[in-house]
């Protein structure tokens, strides 16, 4: 499709508009729509929470009548099927829009192309593929959850510039400053899920909650506790509770308990990631120790990681970042790519991705 800088302007308008729901579509995707007639844009709307009206209704009403005869830019494919709402393809119709731009075709099986048929059925001319990437990133989760069956995972680090992530003994508040976990607060936000592994809870008795920054709603709080030592006084079993995932059988209060041994007594990581693919679970945020980080790489879940580096030297003997085996060559080591780097105070962060 050969689109205009005009085109591009009105779509790239869609999409902030798409990351006003960063932190509250869950488990729905975040979509905006733009709606232009006659060179002036005459609506405007994005998704704002899950079981509410769609990007697509929202503009469709600020448009009122002057949507008829409109161009709809849209971050994803309208939807076709009946959920919580009607399908928005049927709205885009009655409301005699004639021409439709979407970034990104629907991974989702229940739309999956069919929104574009079911508008190119009615006359309306469709073209995608207009900054696709741009709105795939917005989406990575939504993505990764209808085309893996599982949440695009993210290991958050606190380190030190030693590599060091906690003290001998476990303790690991504040290797970073306030600037450094504000910023940590906002992937907090805008993720499904936190999870984080039992031996953290032991020695931090974290809450896993979002504080430094705004946000109406909390993540799902997840632990790996595959001996179920979690303490039943432990802040993380407090308001809303936990899901834990164990090896055994067992309870604890405030928690939802779930038994996925795999074969050597551990939790079964790849079978949890699984199960919370089939929550809705999009974007899952980890904040565990050395052991947790470890064995979610070797398992080959580790889509990104998130390491916040202090100016602090803390020793050999502290913790280090992961629990790997040692890599012979370094043809062997685990090549990353950094995507983005920024100074937060005194800290640095560095956002990467695994090589494939």
């Amino acid at each position: 499709m050969s689109f205009t800088e005009t085109d591009r302007q009105h779509m790239s308008r869609a999409l902030q508009l798409a990351a006003r729901g960063l932190n509250t579509t869950t488990p729905n995707p975040r979509v905006g729509c733009v709606l232009v007639k006659a060179d002036a844009v005459v609506g405007e709307g994005w998704h704002e929470w899950a079981g509410e009206a769609h990007a697509e209704v929202h503009a469709l009403r600020d448009a009122g009548a002057a949507a008829r005869g409109a161009t709809a830019y849209i971050t994803l494919e309208p939807c076709v099927h009946h959920g919580r709402t009607p399908p928005c393809a049927d709205a885009l119709i009655e409301a005699g829009v004639t021409r439709v731009i979407a970034a990104m075709r629907d991974p989702n099986p229940l739309v999956a192309g069919q929104g574009f048929i079911r508008l190119q059925q009615a006359g309306i001319t469709v073209e995608t593929g207009l900054l696709d990437a741009e709105a795939e990133a917005l989406n990575i989760g939504f993505v990764s959850r209808m085309t893996r069956g599982r949440p695009w995972l993210r290991l958050k680090i606190a380190a030190s510039l030693d590599g060091k992530t906690a003290l001998l003994n476990g303790r690991s508040q504040w290797i970073t400053g306030a600037e450094a976990r504000r910023h940590a607060h906002g992937w907090r936000a805008r993720s499904c899920a936190i999870m984080t592994g039992s031996g953290t809870i032991i020695a931090d008795d974290p809450s896993l909650t979002v504080r430094e920054v705004p946000c109406m709603r909390q993540p799902l709080r997840i632990v790996i506790d595959s001996r179920l030592q979690t303490p039943p006084n432990a802040k993380i079993l407090t308001g809303t509770g936990a899901l834990i995932f164990t090896a055994q059988t067992g309870s604890l209060p405030n928690a939802e308990i779930i038994a996925l041994p795999d074969a050597t007594g551990k939790v079964d990581l790849a079978g949890a990631m699984a199960e919370l693919g089939r929550r809705g679970i999009n974007e899952l945020l980890v904040e565990g120790g050395t052991r947790l980080n470890g064995a979610l790489l070797r398992a080959g879940l580790v889509d990104e990681l998130l390491i916040y580096q202090a100016p602090l030297l803390i020793g050999d003997q502290a913790q280090g970042m992961f629990d790997l085996p040692e890599t012979l060559s370094l043809t062997e080591a685990r090549q990353l790519d950094i995507i983005e780097r920024c100074q937060l105070g005194r800290d640095t962060f560095l956002r990467a991705r695994l090589c494939s």
